[in-house]
């Protein structure tokens, strides 16, 4: 990955974007647009749409939603630990002995998560998974005067956010799902700008995808494109406990997955397979037999239909702060979007 793209990775991950409070990211994903894309503006829902080509006719939509799972101040009690509430698809051990960022108007402030010492726990407690009303967040304050000094009801909360290298091109942080979406949207638009496409060409970084897929909604109704790649991350199977037979075999760094099923239009998911053959660009296949669970599925269904396609890339330990990823994933991805923008042309029909 080039210097300045793997920059762009990061500056993504060190950026918090609970749904509904995506404003820090979505300034990172300007910065980095408006140096190639003929266009970019932030909708009122706060979509970052970029652009080549905008005045075409004919128009293909990029989706890569920048939101993340998070948490919301929701009571900061007299002894200055703050209670919260879920945004998004949480699993609940995942939050036990964590350390957490409070991302308050002047800036992040630092807190732990946790509960009571294993040895004042009950044999009752030790088997009983929390919810969240039983987790506090501890950002040292002496008492709720401090706490409410620092910190406001509303406030979002994330994990620590970071980027960790591993061996063989692999990366971690927690929020690769779906700032990895982001990257490859863009870094195709990138990629496209230094050719002519025929179609304009739309990446957007869509907000509020974790409580609703409403960011690709409302972006897709705007741009009115005829076809459209929603790009997120999939569930990786080639770690322990991860059924291939329920769920595919998906391996993280052997490519992006390319994925067919009632939710993408079949003339999509050829012309990307043959691409990807034609371009020597890794990716894998699998299937999806009910509505997605991302961008994808409200893209199919905007105004009159659009004819959808979905690009995951692997991800081990989703919603969690330890997400992994290939890097090599990424750039094979960002590729495959750059070349079917530059294939599609006014004779493509996707009419199944």
């Amino acid at each position: 990955m080039e210097a300045k793209s793997l920059e762009f990775l990061k500056n993504l991950l060190h950026s918090p974007a609970p749904s509904g409070y995506e404003r820090p990211i979505q300034e990172v994903v300007r910065a980095y647009v408006n140096e190639f894309a003929d266009e970019v503006k932030t909708d009122l829902h706060g979509n970052v749409i970029a652009a080549v080509n905008p005045g075409a006719k004919r128009r293909v939509m990029f989706a890569g939603h920048c939101d993340q799972i998070g948490l919301l101040v929701q009571h900061i009690d007299d002894d200055g630990y703050l209670w919260a509430n879920l945004i998004g698809g949480w699993d609940i051990q995942m939050l036990l002995g964590q350390n957490m960022q409070v991302h308050t108007d002047s800036g992040p402030i630092h807190g732990v998560i946790a509960r009571k010492a294993i040895h004042l726990l009950t044999p009752e407690e030790r088997k009983t998974v929390p919810e969240i009303k039983d987790l506090w967040i501890d950002i040292g304050a002496k008492d709720g005067a401090e706490a409410r000094e620092k910190v406001a009801i509303g406030d979002p909360i994330t994990f620590e956010l970071g980027f960790r290298p591993m061996l063989n091109q692999l990366a971690s942080a927690p929020g690769m799902d779906n700032r990895v979406g982001v990257w490859v949207v863009m870094e195709a638009l990138r990629q496209a700008s230094e050719k002519s496409p025929e179609f304009g060409v739309f990446s957007v970084s869509t907000v509020q995808e974790e409580i609703g897929l409403r960011g690709a909604q409302t972006s897709a109704y705007s741009i009115q494109p005829e076809v459209g790649i929603a790009v997120d991350v999939t569930h990786a199977t080639d770690c322990p406990a991860v059924s291939k037979k329920e769920n595919g075999e998906i391996n993280v760094g052997d490519g992006p997955v390319v994925y067919r099923g009632p939710n993408v239009n079949p003339v999509v998911f050829s012309t990307l397979t043959d691409l990807a053959e034609k371009n020597d660009i890794s990716c894998q296949i699998n299937s999806i037999s009910r509505p997605a669970g991302n961008d994808a599925n409200a893209m199919q269904l905007n105004q009159g239909g659009m004819a959808t396609g979905i690009v995951a890339i692997p991800n081990r330990y989703m919603h969690s702060p330890v997400e992994v990823v290939s890097l090599e994933d990424l750039e094979h991805a960002a590729n495959l979007l750059a070349a079917f923008c530059l294939e599609i042309n006014e004779q493509t029909d996707f009419t199944p």
